[in-house]
């Protein structure tokens, strides 16, 4: 069921229960006030939020009056129990984050969901592609076609592996936003702070074929400003841009490592290799705290060990059963 529907179906249900609703308007309008969230951080919220008060509806009709226990039942979910554990995590953080501020803000008694342990994650490293997959990978829209929307496929990537763009800061880029002359791109990242980044000059041919050979054509009332359109004219959405890049990693072989972050990931660690300050990569990035930027320092010792097994003849011989010198 899409995001639309869900939310439909669910505002239906809820319509006659005035607190539930008003109560979870009020703690999303304090995200986007008072804590800068963006509007993809509050939209994963609401989601959440939405689909936990449907449940509750079944029990009562007041936030007040949910206990520990309902809390728990929610979790135990079969929706839910079947989802990866930072996914869980994340849900079970946003009803933590509702109750607390309805509990700050004296609209509950009792915080029913403060004593719940969050879920384990296990730690693991963001996938990272080999520069020469990624160089690869950039390239190969125009390498297998000359279409319009593969001008575009291919300043998409090319400028989303230049600056390590967010995909929603990448798709919410307006043409304003990109100076060709000076080679920079301004973003609106987390907590709506700005960030100006430098792209090369591969990027900056990329974008200015695509502005020619592509957004001339298919641009209309509903472009608006957007950078990145679609075939109708309307701006590109994140799924569109992931299914852009599970095209070209499918071309590549490298779809098991792909995710729409990788690219990102991979900028970081590249920079890092070739010897960034790791300062730099946190404001490149824009990250609020350097601990963030911190792992890809492992990802980069990782990567080397990666590369040299790869690469060094010494490190294959146990690959082979003889090897006659």
């Amino acid at each position: 069921m899409s995001r639309y529907h869900l939310y439909m179906e669910i505002s239906n249900n809820l319509t006659k229960n005035t607190e539930l609703t008003i109560y979870i308007e009020q703690f999303l309008d304090y995200l986007s006030v008072e804590r800068a969230a963006s509007s993809n951080t509050i939209e994963s919220y609401k989601t959440d939020l939405f689909q936990f008060a449907q449940f509750i509806l079944k029990k009562t009709q007041s936030w007040e009056k949910v206990s520990t226990d309902d809390v728990y039942g929610f979790m135990q979910e079969s929706h839910i129990t079947a989802m990866k554990p930072a996914s869980k995590s994340r849900k079970l953080a946003t009803i933590r984050s509702f109750f607390s501020f309805l509990h700050k803000d004296g609209l509950i008694d009792a915080d029913p969901s403060q004593n719940i342990k969050t879920y384990k994650i296990e730690g693991h490293l963001p996938n990272v592609l080999s520069i020469s997959q990624a160089l690869k990978l950039i390239s190969t829209p125009l390498a297998k076609s000359t279409t319009p929307s593969a001008f575009r496929d291919q300043a998409m990537l090319q400028i989303t592996y230049a600056s390590g763009l967010r995909v929603s800061e990448l798709i919410n880029l307006d043409v304003g936003d990109v100076d060709l002359t000076s080679q920079k791109v301004r973003c609106i990242g987390k907590g709506n702070k700005e960030r100006i980044i430098p792209f090369h000059n591969q990027a900056k041919i990329s974008i200015q074929e695509y502005l020619k050979k592509f957004r001339s054509q298919y641009k209309n009332q509903r472009s608006g400003n957007a950078l990145f359109i679609n075939n109708r004219g309307s701006r590109l959405t994140r799924q569109s841009f992931w299914l852009i890049i599970k095209k070209y990693s499918i071309i590549n072989g490298i779809s098991d490592k792909m995710t729409p972050h990788t690219l990102r990931h991979s900028f970081a660690t590249h920079l890092l290799l070739g010897g960034a300050p790791i300062r730099h990569v946190q404001e490149l990035l824009g990250h609020a705290n350097i601990a963030t930027t911190q792992i890809y320092t492992h990802l980069t010792k990782e990567f080397i060990r990666e590369e040299y097994e790869q690469a060094h003849p010494r490190s294959k011989l146990n690959n082979y059963k003889y090897i006659k010198e």
